[in-house]
C-alpha cells in the first residue's frame, strides 16, 4: 500500500486496474480503453533495445500523446487498419505487480506481462514489462504514462505491433 495526498492506494487495486485494461483489450473494447486515460496521458513503447534514454533521444515503437491515442484508437476500430482487419486474437497475462512510489496524486507501478497473439495462422508471444504512472482520482485510477517495455532480443517475423501491447 502506498499513500498519495489524497488517499491510499492499494496494490489489489492496481491489480484489478491492470487486470481490468487487459480485459478491455482482448476484447477488443478500445472506446471504454481510451477512458483508462487522464487527458493528457501518454502511451509508449520503446524499442527492444531501450536503455531508459528520454522520448527525444531512444527509439521507440510507440510514443504517442493523447490525441495520438484517441487516433490510433479510431484507426484500429475502422476498416483502413489493414493489419488489424479484422482485430487479433489476444490472451493478456499480467503479474508481479509492484507499488514502487507514491507522489502527491501519482503512483508508479511496474508489472510484467505476457501476450499471445494470434493472427493470419501464426501465433506469437510478446513478453515485457509495464511501467506505469497512475494519476489517483476520487473514483479510481487513470494512466498518466503507460509504458510497455519489450524484454525480447528480436521479434519473429510477423511479429508486427499493429495491436496495443
Amino acid at each position: 500500500m502506498v499513500s498519495v495526498e489524497s488517499r491510499e492506494v492499494t496494490r489489489a487495486e492496481v491489480e484489478e486496474f491492470l487486470y481490468r485494461e487487459a480485459q478491455l483489450l482482448d476484447e477488443w473494447r478500445l472506446d471504454e480503453w481510451l477512458t483508462l486515460f487522464e487527458p493528457g496521458g501518454r502511451l509508449e513503447v520503446p524499442t527492444t533495445d531501450w536503455a531508459g534514454w528520454d522520448a527525444t533521444t531512444a527509439g521507440y515503437f510507440v510514443a504517442d500523446d493523447y490525441e495520438l491515442i484517441r487516433a490510433r484508437v479510431k484507426r484500429l476500430k475502422s476498416r483502413k487498419a489493414h493489419a488489424e482487419n479484422p482485430h487479433s486474437r489476444t490472451h493478456r497475462m499480467v503479474s508481479n505487480v509492484i507499488l514502487l512510489e507514491a507522489g502527491a496524486e501519482t503512483v508508479w507501478i511496474t508489472a510484467n506481462f505476457v501476450i499471445h497473439r494470434y493472427r493470419d495462422g501464426g501465433a506469437y508471444t510478446y513478453v515485457g514489462r509495464y511501467e506505469h504512472v497512475l494519476k489517483v482520482e476520487a473514483d479510481g485510477l487513470r494512466f498518466r504514462v503507460r509504458r510497455a517495455v519489450p524484454v525480447m532480443e528480436s521479434m519473429d517475423p510477423g511479429a508486427r505491433l499493429s495491436f496495443i501491447l
